[in-house]
């Protein structure tokens, strides 16, 4: 694919420019800017060792296809074709690296996240199974040394979460979280269900990527701040200080509590956090619009409302309807063993941006 391989020689040619530009004194005292050039020579450099090797092969299949036709001796000739079979393989499987390689990556990929549950139909049930998701997307953060945190939760009687917002701090997080967005829905028979009929809850989740200031700007006059009594479990430091917080964006009328420090400042930070993650992911899904009626590349139409999965309990079933998977192995799934459900549906949003890159 002649095509293919001359864009990613431009792209060396580029790569050769930043290494220059890094070497040079000016940019040694510029920090900002060397960690600019430094992030996107990461993104070129397996574009630029890909083409390395695909030159070397091709350079080799000449050479070998070359003593194939001038060999007399018929060993030599045997030696000549298993060469060039094995080189021609070779470079047919480097076309599908650079392919993949080639496609829109998300530039979210390697951000941390919030994630927000929130329990849906299904009454005290549901708010039981919005608790089952949180503890299942803690231990798999747990399994990938990924720090969780809780920004503000609401429980219920029944130890269970109305809503439940938290941080998973640690690289790529959101490359793995970000396919958790939508509607899980629960087939199970309750505990205080006398007639051992199954009920079916819901529980919505939504995953925003973490914002820095530099990807995202807010007007702090357009912010109103709230203060209160955050409750907890009791003594007179609650009832003296009001640590709680609440942030309202008055143009678009979206506003995030946070009442899980004592400290005032801190909760004002956290909650600041989840509003600028709000706002972004508002801004992202504006201008995903106005590009294509397509809100976004990933599989499903990235709707909150959407039904993504259902957890059935009597046959230790989960099934992802954005892909039609089936896997009986609910309860490894919920002690937070998820690679094999995410992998999936990754691999076929894979599958779908090279068929379109393909027509």
């Amino acid at each position: 694919m002649p095509g293919m391989w001359d864009r990613i020689a431009g792209m060396r040619a580029r790569f050769d420019e930043i290494e220059a530009e890094m070497a040079t004194p000016e940019r040694a005292r510029d920090a900002k800017r060397l960690q600019e050039l430094a992030v996107e020579r990461s993104q070129l450099e397996p574009l630029v060792l890909l083409l390395g090797t695909h030159l070397k092969s091709t350079d080799e299949l000449s050479q070998a296809q070359e003593l194939l036709q001038e060999a007399d001796d018929d060993e030599l000739k045997q030696m000549a074709l298993a060469e060039v079979e094995q080189l021609t393989a070779q470079l047919v499987e480097l076309d599908e690296r650079a392919k993949r390689a080639l496609l829109p990556t998300d530039p979210n990929d390697e951000r941390s996240v919030i994630i927000e549950i929130r329990a849906g139909t299904g009454g005290d049930e549901a708010g039981l199974w919005a608790g089952d998701l949180y503890r299942a997307y803690g231990r798999y953060a747990d399994s990938q040394r990924w720090k969780t945190e809780i920004i503000s939760a609401s429980t219920t009687p029944t130890g269970g979460f109305k809503e439940i917002v938290f941080e998973v701090n640690g690289k790529g997080a959101f490359s793995r979280f970000k396919y958790e967005s939508g509607v899980h829905r629960v087939q199970r028979v309750p505990e205080t269900e006398a007639q051992g009929r199954i009920h079916t809850s819901t529980a919505t989740v939504a995953v925003l990527p973490e914002v820095e200031d530099i990807d995202f700007k807010i007007d702090e006059s357009e912010i109103r701040m709230d203060r209160f009594h955050s409750g907890g479990a009791g003594g007179q430091n609650v009832n003296k200080v009001e640590s709680g917080i609440r942030l309202t964006h008055e143009p678009t009328g979206i506003s995030v509590t946070c009442t899980d420090e004592r400290s005032q400042l801190k909760n004002r930070v956290k909650a600041m956090s989840v509003l600028k993650a709000r706002l972004y992911d508002l801004e992202m899904r504006r201008q995903a619009d106005e590009r294509s009626a397509d809100r976004r590349s990933q599989v499903g139409s990235g709707e909150r409302s959407e039904k993504i999965r259902t957890y059935n309990y009597p046959e230790n079933r989960v099934t992802d309807h954005r892909i039609g998977l089936t896997i009986h192995n609910l309860s490894s799934i919920l002690e937070g063993e998820l690679n094999a459900l995410i992998d999936a549906v990754a691999t076929d949003e894979e599958a779908r941006l090279l068929e379109a890159a393909a027509t």
